[in-house]
């Protein structure tokens, strides 16, 4: 009869711990402080929207630059370009987009607005142009999903030259581009955003050119900003780039190598984004071309990696 008891005494204390352990691994798992959605969802917005934005930023370069970069018309595909008579000594230029850009990945719709100055011309140091985005709509075709910007950035160019003139006369052109735009998702909440980008262009148009991005912002104590304002959940995020992004235009302008980093101070979380990676999540060589890169996220005292497509 003890032997009976002291078994099923046995066996219960197993029961109880089993169930103690089953609960600790639950609640461990379904822990909200370890979940990174947020910041990966910030991560693909930024890159989204980096990507769209600077897409109708080379077409207005093309069109600065009297069409040297299009193998057929300096107009961009899917659009129209008209001008305005000109006022107290300023030049409007509109592009007016409806239909897919010149490799067909996005549809584009909606309005770019250029004002610069008569007499100034874009291959000039310094020349500065103001750049207005209305409505500017821009549909991924492969997963049909749209982001809308509206807002007004001021582009420069700090070196003089043009990118066509690279590798036969020039060796580096330089633009600045910052200003503010509000940025409405697929799912309709709008988002108040800053840039200050800065892009160098080296290489040769005959060969191949290589872009590197920095930040050059300044916000709530953080230095080389290229993106800050206002995430999906309402929180306030500042995008460092903590070594220059670079993309290549062998590899469909994919970053290929650099940092970033996304902090977002009121919830202590953030997130590192290093670029250059393949399908097995290994670092590319030599002239192979990226399909995903790495998020390192931490929040509060959890972390973790996940590797993510481009």
């Amino acid at each position: 009869m003890k032997t009976r008891n002291l078994l099923h005494l046995t066996l219960m204390i197993f029961v109880i711990i089993g169930l103690s352990l089953t609960g600790c691994k639950k609640e461990k798992t379904t822990d909200p402080s370890s979940d990174s959605s947020a910041l990966q969802q910030l991560a693909n917005d930024e890159q989204q929207v980096e990507s769209a934005t600077e897409e109708s930023m080379n077409d207005i370069n093309d069109l600065l630059s009297g069409g040297y970069l299009k193998s057929t018309s300096f107009i961009p595909c899917g659009a129209t370009v008209d001008s305005m008579p000109v006022v107290n000594d300023t030049i409007t230029i509109y592009i007016t987009y409806d239909g897919y850009n010149c490799s067909g990945t996005r549809y584009r719709t909606g309005q770019v607005e250029i004002k610069k100055q008569v007499g100034s011309h874009w291959y000039q140091q310094g020349a500065t142009v103001i750049v207005k985005h209305i409505n500017f709509t821009i549909t991924k075709v492969t997963n049909q999903k749209s982001i809308t910007i509206n807002g007004v950035k001021v582009h420069k160019n700090v070196s003089g030259g043009l990118i066509w003139q690279l590798g036969t006369g020039a060796n580096v052109i330089i633009h600045r581009t910052w200003g503010h735009i509000n940025v409405t998702f697929e799912d309709g909440t709008v988002k108040s955003w800053n840039i200050a980008r800065q892009k160098t262009f080296t290489g040769s148009v005959l060969t191949n050119l290589v872009l590197t991005i920095d930040g050059f912002g300044s916000a709530a104590g953080f230095e080389n900003l290229a993106v800050w304002g206002v995430n999906r959940l309402g929180e306030n995020f500042y995008t460092q780039i903590i070594e220059p992004v670079v993309h290549r235009q062998a590899c469909n302008w994919n970053p290929c190598s650099g940092i970033k980093k996304h902090a977002i101070p009121a919830d202590n979380k953030s997130a590192t984004l290093t670029f250059g990676y393949d399908s097995n999540n290994q670092p590319i060589t030599g002239n192979e071309c990226p399909t995903k890169y790495r998020l390192d996220w931490q929040k509060n005292n959890n972390s973790g990696t996940v590797y993510l497509w481009l």
